[in-house]
């Protein structure tokens, strides 16, 4: 056998040079925000419960989620929840074995995210 050395060989795809399809990322981030969506109602389950249980430990938990971490949370988690939604609509769409092919799927993945972003402007300004 030769005697190869593995010192200087690059990884194959390098990191620096590949480039991620859009369809990747967004399914890499449909998992995510199907995670982050999770916790969120973590959060208002504990909002509700807080209010169950009393004035006093409602108050802790509504200084929470109306403190600026807490609005920053409650807005990703709306984003995530348009971004959620909108993909998922994408992906219904391939459930019926359509749309399908490199441009489509891009131009679905660029419609998707503007969607969301379009839906996460309207919410903002409706509420």
């Amino acid at each position: 056998m030769a005697n190869v050395s593995q010192d200087n060989r690059p990884l194959s795809p390098h990191v620096s040079i590949y480039r991620w399809p859009l369809n990747a990322i967004m399914s890499i981030m449909h998992r995510a925000t199907g995670v982050a969506m999770s916790v969120a109602a973590i959060l208002i389950v504990w909002y509700f419960l807080a209010l169950a249980t009393g004035p006093a430990y409602f108050e802790t938990a509504s200084a929470v989620l109306t403190s600026w971490f807490g609005d920053l949370v409650l807005f990703l988690s709306m984003a995530a929840l348009w971004f959620h939604y909108m993909n998922g609509i994408r992906h219904l769409v391939w459930d019926t074995g359509s749309s399908f092919g490199q441009k489509r799927v891009f131009r679905t993945g660029v419609a998707a995210l503007g969607a969301a972003g379009l839906m996460v402007i309207v919410t903002l300004i409706v509420g």
